[in-house]
């Protein structure tokens, strides 16, 4: 039983995209705050009743994000796209 539901956020074109595997869960948001506390609003709903049971996972779970930071060369494509 794991006590941790993980989180992979990435940078996409426009928005940060957000996916969880086990519920399986997808969100995105235009800043990391956003996708953040949309992902949270997301996977609540699927652990409600039976659904920490259909996912194995306790009631006293915590959220691990792991965030995906772009290369140096992809900050500079992702700063001129923004001021362009």
């Amino acid at each position: 039983m794991s006590r941790v539901v993980q989180v992979k956020i990435y940078r996409g074109e426009r928005y940060y995209i957000a996916e969880c595997i086990d519920p399986p869960v997808f969100t995105y948001g235009r800043t990391l705050d956003e996708v953040v506390e949309k992902m949270k609003e997301a996977v609540a709903p699927r652990l409600k009743n039976d659904g920490l049971k259909e996912w194995d996972i306790p009631p006293d779970f915590s959220i691990l994000v792991n965030i995906e930071l772009p290369s140096p060369s992809e900050r500079r494509i992702f700063e001129q796209a923004r001021f362009s």
